[in-house]
């Protein structure tokens, strides 16, 4: 068991599988309130089009898009590229494409973490093809040592040791996604 403290652990249902916390709920929101304070400075003439990555970023967007203080449009992408694995194959499928035209836009990316870095390059080479003024990601997670592809990543909220991490919007089989803090996951896949 990892150390949790009361405000964090509220999932009992959860707590033989999670290790650590990695970011707290606090954390959490604190930088996403940065991230918000940024993104409504550098995008003041131009609100961008914020694309989520689907699952794994709906926690983050709703956030993020109510610390955004323009008026922001906001659009979903789901992508496959992990199956039940923990590990990205680097395949990538588009289960569901954006409904909007990008052409002359200044897009955003909402990721919820950045690992291999192969879904997000597939991600940024395939929005780029439709032409958009500006194309830019923010990641909420960036895994340390991760990466196979060179990215530059305009926000990144915090940076993580290369542990399997759930919560706030990431999960493992689906669960875990509701809570409130990331935690490293110490159960069996």
């Amino acid at each position: 068991m990892g150390h949790h403290t009361s405000e964090d652990f509220t999932a009992q249902w959860a707590a033989h599988d999670l290790g650590d916390v990695v970011v707290s709920a606090k954390q959490v929101l604190n930088r996403v309130h940065e991230l918000g304070r940024q993104i409504t400075e550098d995008y003041a003439d131009n609100p961008p089009l914020l694309v989520g990555v689907l699952k794994g970023a709906i926690n983050f967007m709703a956030d993020l898009m109510r610390a955004i203080e323009l008026p922001v449009e906001v659009d979903f992408m789901a992508v496959s590229s992990y199956g039940a694995a923990t590990k990205t194959s680097g395949v990538v499928r588009i289960v569901k494409d954006l409904d909007v035209d990008l052409l002359d836009r200044d897009v955003l990316i909402v990721e919820d973490v950045v690992d291999s870095g192969l879904t997000l390059n597939y991600l940024r080479q395939y929005l780029g093809a439709r032409n958009p003024k500006s194309l830019e990601v923010c990641a909420l997670l960036l895994k340390e040592g991760e990466q196979r592809v060179e990215q530059s990543l305009k926000y990144v909220g915090f940076t993580i040791p290369a542990d399997f991490v759930v919560g706030y919007g990431l999960d493992v089989n689906e669960r875990y996604r509701n809570l409130d803090a990331i935690y490293t996951f110490t159960g069996e896949v």
